[in-house]
């Protein structure tokens, strides 16, 4: 399982990379594992507000829809719209398939590093 020691990770398998005053949000390796296949995504559209803990998209899998909830409250400021056409990015390259960029930052809920998120992993796994 790949957990790249830069990012920050939330216990629902979010994973976070501050860029500047804004956050980049996707799934991490062993969310997209879990799901297998995805063949469907809904995301939110740029200039929505997200609230922590809250879920601002769903994905589809062949498996199940599962809720991907927001680690941080503030505004949506860009959308990864190529998932839309293409959500199997997700499961090709989790990391490199953002969901959602998000500014106006006003609160943020508990973040991991890369060693305690990969013994939380370990304990579910």
């Amino acid at each position: 399982m790949n957990i790249p020691k830069e990012l920050l990770y939330t216990r629902d398998h979010e994973w976070v990379q501050e860029t500047g005053d804004r956050v980049r949000i996707g799934i991490t390796d062993f969310a997209q594992d879990a799901l297998g296949d995805i063949v469907f995504i809904n995301l939110p559209e740029e200039g929505d507000g997200v609230r922590m803990g809250e879920s601002f998209a769903d994905v589809e899998s062949v498996k199940a829809v599962s809720d991907i909830y927001s680690p941080v409250s503030g505004r949506v400021a860009a959308v990864n719209a190529d998932l839309l056409d293409s959500p199997e990015q997700i499961n090709a390259d989790p990391y490199g398939a953002w969901m959602i960029e998000v500014a106006d930052i006003t609160d943020r809920g508990e973040l991991l590093d890369a060693a305690a998120y990969e013994k939380l992993c370990g304990e579910e796994g």
